[in-house]
């Protein structure tokens, strides 16, 4: 069978392919490969991303952003790698400054390295981060209230929504759930989604911890666009042309170091 008689399956087989190969594909480069118009791939695409094979973004589409389960799983999943990510992160902090950590496993792994006696106010709308810092004397602690969603592991809702307005941290340390120049910053929860862009428009500044399974990919809502981004933590062999795209939008991009 030529290539310009296969199957929309086969096609769809072919695409998912060069997507789990490549980590991206590109709309008008398939046309061509496989010999079909670009409406056509249009339309694979768009089969393909209402299947939960893919992600479409301007021009082609993405991976899927990973699924690694609820927060408790997540904590389980390469401590070592988050660790790094969180000494690399540190170094962005300064004496005095107001820190939100929102939930996810790789911000516990930030709450567990913070340094001693820096006069820091942390806030954060996750139990498990405010149960970690609660009984630490040389910080100041706020924890945002709310309906608790278990999966995520955060305190979200209307009531959480009003109360990080109020909160202008220097740093927002952003829990992503996937992260590509183009797509920008994504999350799997709408809600989860909406408290994020919120505390990120209270934020001074907004700093995310990327694990390599979660660059180049792409969640259902978006956060942020690649250029809101302040500061980029990217694991020491997390993709360069990813790195060097973030860098180019005004990211500071910092390469955490091996996992121990």
């Amino acid at each position: 069978m030529s290539v310009e008689e296969l199957l929309p399956q086969q096609r769809h087989r072919l695409i998912l392919e060069r997507l789990l190969a490549q980590g991206r594909v590109i709309a008008v480069d398939l046309a061509r490969e496989l010999e079909v118009s670009h409406d056509t791939i249009r339309r694979d695409l768009r089969e393909m991303a209402a299947a939960g094979q893919c992600r479409r973004v301007y021009g082609g589409a993405l991976p899927l952003a990973p699924d690694r389960g609820t927060l408790v799983q997540r904590q389980a999943q390469a401590p070592g790698r988050k660790a790094a990510l969180a000494r690399a992160a540190i170094g962005l902090i300064e004496r005095g400054q107001v820190l939100f950590l929102d939930a996810g496993s790789t911000n516990i792994a930030i709450a567990q390295a913070l340094p001693a006696d820096y006069g820091l106010t942390v806030a954060t709308n996750a139990p498990a981060i405010a149960a970690l810092l609660a009984p630490r004397e040389d910080l100041q602690l706020i924890a945002i209230g709310g309906r608790i969603e278990p999966r995520i592991g955060a305190a979200l809702g209307a009531g959480a929504l009003r109360e990080v307005e109020a909160i202008r941290s220097d740093w927002y340390f952003l829990g992503v759930c996937g992260a590509d120049h183009e797509a920008g910053i994504s999350a799997r929860d709408y809600e989860d989604a909406q408290f994020k862009q919120a505390a990120a428009q209270a934020a001074r500044a907004v700093a995310v911890l990327v694990t390599d399974d979660k660059f180049g990919t792409a969640a259902p809502y978006t956060v942020l666009a690649a250029d809101a981004v302040a500061a980029l933590v990217i694991e020491h062999d997390g993709d360069a042309a990813q790195a060097r795209a973030f860098a180019a939008k005004g990211a500071r991009v910092v390469r955490a170091g091996p996992a121990q």
